[in-house]
């Protein structure tokens, strides 16, 4: 069974772009483009990782990693913090912070490293 993998952004390109990137790399893949509508992504589908931009409309990156760590079952779930704003001391549990725009191959070796 593939590993699945939520990607929160509010830019449809760039979920467009890591669907597909992801998709190709072999994993399932699973979308939000807010904080709040990604912790109902997150709570239904139980991703294995979860990439997060940080400045969303609705719900900010950081409020929703905070939603997220209060579950005891998704607080364990490694996020990737993908943003072009610098804030990777909003979440700093996050296994890495990739800055846009990001190098495909490296970030797929950090959720390989991560996830298998």
């Amino acid at each position: 069974m593939a590993k699945k993998i939520l990607v929160v952004d509010d830019d449809p390109i760039i979920v467009k772009y890591l669907i597909s990137l992801f998709k190709d790399n072999g994993y399932e893949t699973c979308a939000a483009s807010d904080g709040k509508t990604a912790y109902d992504v997150a709570v239904r589908e139980k991703p294995d990782l979860i990439t997060l931009d940080l400045e969303m409309p609705e719900q900010w990156g950081p409020r929703f990693y905070r939603r997220l760590s209060k579950n005891a079952a998704l607080k364990d779930t490694p996020v990737i913090v993908i943003s072009g704003i610098d804030g990777d001391h909003a979440i700093r549990k996050a296994v890495a912070f990739v800055r846009k725009p990001f190098d495909t191959d490296k970030l797929v070796g950090i959720v390989k490293k991560t996830i298998g």
